[in-house]
């Protein structure tokens, strides 16, 4: 049976956890201090980039934006909202699929529960107005540059505006706060705190937060690993490395039964 813990946050909420769920991907507390987005009574201030199911499973982000660089395909819609236990906003083309495949596409992820479908920025404004009176969900937009033709985009249908424009997305996201003050905006906010909180002060809303990669957490642990599997063996051997064990053995070969039976986890 899972073990569940209690622990007290500095905020003073309860957090429930549990054995299995102690390496959670954890976005940056400072994205709390976006307004969010009220999604269908849903308060959303962080959205998970990516559509990696692992790291979806065990993120503690707000929802999942599942955009890619390749063409939307109903399969990995499928994938993502069938381990996500927040709400997914799934790319339906813009780029490489337009005009009646986005339409079906968005339909499609509709039907298997995402609560937002996204357009990439090439997407036309006719495009989005056919998505619009298709799907009931919202219509997220994404911005790359100041120069996208938002008015078009949001007198289509969109409702949210998504702003991806590097190391501009703040002078974009203000821009646009200025111009549409009343636009729901996501933007993406980088790897660190003052770039998050910058693009939160231009004026956005969410933040889109990108995680790191199954690579970059697996070689924390391998480090981890490493470092503890040498710690044991020091403890088991008297404060010896494995090249100096491996010396005092041939010097002292009496000595390896005493330590082959004092090692309890295979280490000779």
């Amino acid at each position: 049976m899972e073990v569940i813990t209690l622990n007290q946050p500095k905020n003073g909420s309860q957090n429930i956890s549990s054995q299995f769920r102690s390496d959670m991907v954890m976005v940056p507390e400072v994205i709390n201090e976006a307004s969010g987005i009220r999604v269908f009574g849903r308060t959303l201030k962080s959205f998970v980039f990516t559509t990696d199911v692992a790291t979806i499973l065990y993120c503690n982000a707000d929802a999942v934006l599942a955009v890619y660089p390749f063409s939307p395909h109903p399969a990995i819609i499928s994938a993502v909202t069938s381990v996500a236990s927040q709400p997914v906003f799934a790319g339906v083309g813009g780029g490489t699929t337009q005009g009646k495949r986005s339409v079906d596409i968005a339909l499609f992820a509709e039907a298997t529960g995402v609560q937002g479908v996204v357009v990439n920025a090439p997407m036309t404004a006719e495009n989005i107005l056919d998505i619009e009176h298709t799907v009931d969900s919202p219509i997220v937009a994404t911005v790359v540059s100041a120069y996208n033709d938002i008015d078009a985009r949001i007198s289509a249908g969109a409702d949210i505006l998504n702003v991806s424009g590097g190391k501009e997305t703040a002078a974009i996201v203000e821009r646009i706060r200025r111009d549409f003050p009343d636009v729901p905006i996501i933007a993406t906010g980088g790897q660190n705190e003052d770039t998050i909180r910058k693009v939160i002060e231009a004026g956005a809303n969410a933040v889109s937060w990108t995680p790191p990669t199954t690579g970059e957490i697996f070689k924390e642990k391998m480090v981890k690993y490493r470092k503890d599997r040498r710690e044991d063996f020091l403890e088991a051997h008297d404060g010896m490395t494995l090249r100096e064990f491996e010396e005092y053995i041939e010097e002292h070969p009496e000595a390896e039964e005493k330590y082959s039976e004092d090692s309890s986890d295979g280490y000779l």
